[in-house]
């Protein structure tokens, strides 16, 4: 699949916004410790994925029931759905200056009976973009990083309507930002999450 960034220009990959918010002290103080220990931005942005991927739960599988969307929340609660996850790697990845775009796919619910849209991330070395999924791994989910062919936690199975979206975004969607900031709890958040972009 061919990826399509929504903006020819670089910069916005590298940009903070009100989710990917990579000013924060708390952003760049993680950040900085990350990078302390790694030789490159190669293995920083592996450190980071990793970082994010085991010491952030996702919310499900922890059963937590806290919504973040914000970055620094994500760091500081230690809790996200892929969504927030993708958003706290983001902000990692763009504060050492590293262009990151989010990416999403159409995947089946978890009960099987409709649709949701999964938040990824995906970086930009070596004039490409390579797309990485922090969500967290699980019994039959085993994410990592790799910018030799992808290992992403799902692939998308056409003939049950799921799909890949190529389109990188400098930004969250505006659907599941909103869906995000409207979220009471994580029930809630399962009611309004996008099931198609």
């Amino acid at each position: 699949m061919q990826l399509i960034q929504n903006t020819a220009d670089l910069s916005p990959y590298l940009a903070a916004d009100e989710a990917v918010d990579h000013h924060h002290p708390l952003v760049r103080e993680t950040a900085a410790r990350l990078a302390s220990g790694s030789a490159d931005s190669y293995e920083y942005a592996r450190v980071a994925f990793e970082f994010v991927r085991d010491s952030v739960p996702h919310s499900a599988d922890s059963g937590d029931p806290r919504v973040t969307w914000r970055a620094s929340d994500v760091l500081e609660r230690r809790t996200g759905i892929c969504h927030a996850k993708a958003h706290a790697l983001a902000a990692l990845l763009r504060a050492e200056d590293i262009p990151t775009a989010l990416c999403y796919q159409r995947l089946t619910d978890d009960g099987g009976t409709g649709h949701v849209v999964h938040g990824l991330v995906a970086v930009r070395f070596g004039g490409a973009w390579h797309r990485q999924d922090p969500r967290g791994n699980k019994p039959g989910v085993d994410a990592r990083f790799s910018l030799d062919g992808e290992r992403l936690a799902w692939i998308p199975d056409p003939e049950s309507s799921e799909m890949d979206y190529p389109v990188l975004y400098a930004e969250p969607h505006p659907a599941v930002l909103g869906a995000l900031k409207a979220a009471p709890d994580r029930p809630g958040l399962w009611k309004t999450l996008p099931t198609a972009l």
